[in-house]
């Protein structure tokens, strides 16, 4: 078992490394997309559909790439999203210097290549981990991204404006990380995929089966939620903070303090659901998210901003990291392609109707930025509360099976 965790050790310090340089490129085009979709955009309720795309990809090529990987193995897999990254960024600069808003919706939608492959190195981290180091292993990973919070958003300072065409010099930077990034993957000693694991995957439960389990359905349920939240609201964060009279420089802050939260807990949320449990971290993190929202509605003055996407940021951590916790000790580890692709399919699915419905909420639900911003906030009160029930549901059910007949 140390030898296992010794490897796993190894991977997790690759998947770290990865995160914090490729992994940049998202509040990179997280920070300008929008902003770039809104100059691009035939209509101003369109702006934030770059995005949108970014995660309707990144959900329909979450299962085949899955597959791809219990096939060929992890290093293929993340290769693939490294390539896709730059490509994206490459179609995304060439649709900027054409002012084609098509051919920059076709660069956000290879993006999501790369957004698909980077949210299975959770799932990478736990491949050689014993069950002890199993939530630490995740935690670790996910810290990664706070090393790519700091770097993307002052990338995007320093080259948003670098170019005569405005954000070209962004996107430009996004195919320098992904070529630098994908050097790393040479180094992850990830266990090689077996033919008898692949061919006894196949007698294993169906999807139906799967999504019976009732600890496979929570665990989807609350990441599918902490994930759409999270990307409701952060997609219509620049336009609200430049639309409420503050900058870009304030925009991309702001989000450098989102993202800096959703990575920053990562260093102690597996010792959390270590001494907690899970139930209890996911819990607290759909609490966050709901205070998260409270504080933005409470106002439109720039700390209202920092605050919100800060609490946004804790509250996605916990209840994601806790959802993916709960899914990795839910399954076989011949269910491991089926599941963790069918996991991400379902989540980024309901990200990509987040993210659609955010510039429709941002933009046309009211008649300024502060109506919109509103609107979107309150958008997310029946969801805090479908996948609360669904945790108090589990946790009762539990308890319900483990106590003893009378």
């Amino acid at each position: 078992m140390a030898a296992d965790d010794r490897r796993a050790k190894r991977n997790v310090a690759v998947l770290v490394a990865a995160q914090a340089i490729i992994g940049a490129q998202l509040p990179m085009i997280f920070v300008v997309a929008g902003l770039a979709g809104q100059t691009l955009a035939p209509n101003v309720c369109l702006a934030t559909l770059p995005i949108s795309m970014i995660v309707l990809s990144t959900m329909l090529t979450a299962t085949p790439l899955s597959a791809f990987m219990q096939r060929y193995g992890r290093k293929a897999g993340f290769m693939v999203g490294a390539a896709g990254g730059a490509a994206g960024g490459a179609i995304g600069a060439w649709g900027l210097i054409t002012s084609s808003f098509t051919l920059f919706l076709i660069g956000a939608f290879l993006t999501g290549i790369y957004m698909s492959a980077q949210a299975f190195y959770r799932f990478a981290a736990v491949d050689t981990a014993s069950d002890a180091f199993r939530p630490k292993a995740i935690s670790y990973v996910m810290a990664g991204g706070l090393v790519s919070a700091i770097i993307g958003p002052q990338l995007v300072k320093v080259t948003a404006q670098s170019m005569v065409v405005p954000f070209v010099g962004t996107y430009l930077a996004v195919i320098v990380l992904n070529i630098l990034g994908a050097l790393l993957f040479l180094l992850l000693d990830s266990p090689k995929p077996t033919a008898a694991a692949n061919e006894t995957a196949a007698r294993r439960r169906t999807r139906r089966e799967l999504l019976s389990d009732p600890r496979i359905a929570v665990a989807v349920i609350c990441a599918m939620v902490s994930y759409a939240l999270m990307n409701l609201v952060m997609t219509s964060t620049p336009l609200a903070v430049v639309g409420c009279g503050f900058t870009t420089n304030n925009a991309a802050d702001v989000v450098s303090s989102h993202v800096l939260a959703m990575f920053a807990p990562s260093f102690f949320t597996g010792h959390l659901i270590a001494r907690f449990g899970v139930e209890r971290v996911m819990g607290a993190g759909l609490l966050i998210l709901t205070a998260a929202g409270a504080v933005a509605l409470a106002g439109t003055e720039l700390e209202n901003f920092f605050i919100a996407l800060i609490l946004l940021g804790v509250g996605w951590n916990f209840g994601f990291i806790g959802a993916t916790t709960l899914l990795a000790s839910a399954h076989a580890p011949e269910e491991r392609g089926r599941v963790q692709g069918m996991n991400d399919m379902i989540v980024f699915g309901c990200v990509t109707f987040a993210s659609l419905a955010s510039g429709g909420l941002m933009n046309c639900a009211g008649g300024d930025a502060v109506e919109g911003w509103r609107a979107v906030n309150l958008a997310m009160a029946p969801f805090l509360v479908l996948a609360g029930g669904a945790l108090i549901w589990l946790v009762m059910n539990g308890r319900a099976a483990s106590r003893p007949a009378e």
